[in-house]
């Protein structure tokens, strides 16, 4: 019995790695959107401590 949950888990979790690969390669197909960059230049002052 726990050898078959064992089993199970492990197929799961090469699934599971598929699916993450199939979805990095697809994923900018069919949703454009979330894989782009930000378009909008971001600015933030700093302040330098030169002494």
């Amino acid at each position: 019995m726990l050898w078959r949950l064992i089993k199970f888990l492990i197929v799961l979790v090469i699934l599971a790695g598929i699916g993450l690969v199939a979805f990095a390669y697809v994923g900018p197909i069919f949703f454009p959107t979330e894989f782009a960059a930000p378009s909008a230049p971001i600015t933030e002052p700093i302040t330098l401590d030169l002494d």
